[in-house]
């Protein structure tokens, strides 16, 4: 990967809705090889997609958590990932090394609502859960930094 790739992938980790236009204008280049340079980091697998960022906040959902899993029999086969992955309200989920064997984010209206979940993360998953309410987010979301040579 060259620096304009790199360019290219911060450019659009900031602000993904911006035209190939407005782009080429910021990167210096052509619309046509800037094209062509985002369908090839497409076609690698280097951009997987892109989304709209949603107001949680606005569209309900103000109370989120994080919830550590521990599987109540360990000799049973690791499907919880498989399990909870229908579960809409679970935002993330990360398989982690200690006690628990996953965490996962996920996000509600009220505390009856998370409440709820818990109960049915509990017996989906036949796991038994730790709760850490989330009060405040000073940031979230941001994209690793991509080294101008490539190394991390």
């Amino acid at each position: 990967m060259d620096s304009l790739d790199r360019r290219i992938l911060s450019q659009l980790a900031s602000d993904s809705s911006a035209s190939i236009g407005e782009l080429a204008e910021t990167l210096e280049v052509p619309s046509s090889t800037l094209h062509q340079r985002i369908k090839r980091l497409e076609s690698r697998g280097v951009i997987t997609g892109y989304r709209a960022t949603i107001n949680q906040r606005e569209a309900g959902l103000t109370l989120h958590a994080l919830v550590s899993l521990t599987p109540i029999d360990p000799a049973r086969p690791d499907d919880v990932a498989e399990l909870i992955s229908p579960i809409a309200e679970i935002e993330s989920c990360w398989s982690v090394a200690g006690t628990e064997s996953y965490i996962v984010k996920v996000a509600v209206g009220e505390p009856s609502d998370l409440e709820a979940l818990l109960a049915r993360i509990r017996s989906v998953a036949n796991v038994s859960t730790r709760t850490s309410v989330i009060l405040s987010t000073p940031f979230e979301g941001r994209q690793a930094v991509i080294p101008e040579d490539g190394n991390s």
